[in-house]
């Protein structure tokens, strides 16, 4: 699929989507856009993207049509709701669902958009809202090999795709992925506890650290964050919960202890408990202060 003949269609322009949709329309595709927020899509419509009324009337425009909604239900209601994407679809398009959901309903929702023809790679992407702007996602892809040939020209406006298996293994390889963010990040804030307690200038732990092998994505962008007292998300804490739940629940299938997981989660919850849904994930910081009685943002020699 090339710029000249693919038009594509996406859904969903949060945090996520909007730079993603953005750096398609860069590219040189010819854009449809839909959002339940008609106003989000004012920047692309700047850009030369069209918008469309619904799902349904998306689809009857587009070769190629990406979802990154919520949650499964979200992701069920823009395939298969009346005026959703399944009752708009042209017989060998391709559906991509970049949301991270449940991998038994993303294998569900594939097999009842096969009987209508119509392909679907699940995709779930990791890097962030810096990775969306930048280009630079994780592009985790489940599906057919020739599907995921005939759209990886689109993908790769995005950051770089890679396939993992059959329909399903995206979201599993993001599973997997969620894990190691929601680990990663309580050693950050243990590291930033003790550094702040030890009267240490978290700039420059930070600094010294993240060229380590310690290093991480979550120390090099949300490091900073923490020790400016930023608790703006670029990935809400309610989000990675539920992605965490899916993993959880995956684990319980699989008779699999996760305790670090099971830990994180605890952790992100008590933020949420606390009225913290919607901030960044480096806020479980506030649960460190919190039990060592003591701050952490903010702190300087």
């Amino acid at each position: 699929m090339t710029d000249k003949d693919t038009r594509v269609g996406f859904i969903g322009l949060g945090i996520m989507g909007k730079p993603m949709a953005l750096n398609i329309r860069k590219a040189g595709y010819a854009l449809t856009v839909y959002n339940r927020t008609p106003g989000k899509a004012g920047e692309l419509l700047k850009a030369g993207a069209a918008q469309a009324r619904s799902p349904k009337d998306l689809a009857r425009q587009c070769d190629l049509v990406i979802a990154i909604v919520t949650d499964t239900p979200d992701v069920e209601e823009v395939l298969f709701a009346e005026a959703g994407v399944a009752a708009g679809a042209r017989e060998g398009s391709i559906f991509i669902d970049m949301s991270t959901i449940c991998p038994d309903a993303t294998r569900e929702f594939a097999a009842k958009l096969k009987t209508r023809g119509v392909d679907y790679l699940d995709a779930p992407v990791s890097g962030g809202d810096v990775g969306a702007v930048k280009a630079a996602l994780a592009i985790m892809v489940g599906g057919d090999r020739d599907v995921f040939e005939r759209a990886r020209p689109v993908l790769d406006t995005m950051g770089t795709a890679t396939l993992t298996g059959p329909v399903g293994s995206g979201q599993t390889v993001k599973a997997c992925n969620q894990i190691l963010c929601g680990v990663n990040m309580m050693g950050v804030c243990e590291a930033m506890s003790l550094a702040a307690a030890a009267g240490l200038d978290l700039d420059v732990m930070l600094e010294v650290i993240t060229g380590g092998a310690a290093g991480s994505w979550a120390l090099a962008n949300l490091g900073p964050k923490i020790a400016a007292g930023d608790l703006t998300p670029g990935f809400m804490v309610r989000l990675i919960q539920k992605d965490l739940n899916i993993v959880m629940k995956a684990a319980a299938e699989a008779n699999l202890p996760l305790p670090g997981t099971a830990l994180a989660v605890q952790n992100f919850r008590s933020v949420q408990a606390s009225g913290g849904g919607d901030l960044g994930t480096q806020a479980m910081i506030t649960v460190y202060e919190m039990l060592a009685g003591r701050p952490v943002r903010g702190r300087k020699s």
